[in-house]
């Protein structure tokens, strides 16, 4: 690749961003693009068109279940362990101080 991003061409994209740098910041910044974009180069390099983009090396699979229909918890089975109940419900302490 050539020199990589002039300071001035930072200072423009920051502009052209709305981004106010720093000079300490463009220093900082035009060899960091400069490295990011040569890393682009090389992978559009190798990249062809045999080869398909993924978001992961490996392929993944589901692992989810099949779901079957199971019975569930009476409601007198659910509140069994339950430290108080109302009206077939968990009775929790009030603490919003709203009426309900």
């Amino acid at each position: 690749m050539s020199d990589g991003i002039s300071r001035a061409d930072v200072a423009h994209l920051a502009n052209l961003a709305r981004i106010d740098l720093s000079d300490a910041e463009l220093d900082r910044l035009t060899p960091e693009l400069t490295v990011i974009l040569e890393s682009v180069a090389q992978v559009a390099a190798i990249a062809s068109a045999d080869v398909p983009p993924t978001s992961h090396a490996v392929p993944l699979s589901n692992v989810f279940r099949e779901d079957v229909v199971t019975p569930g918890l009476t409601p007198e089975q659910a509140l069994a362990g339950a430290p108080a109940v109302e009206q077939q419900r968990f009775a929790v302490p009030r603490i919003l101080g709203e009426d309900a």
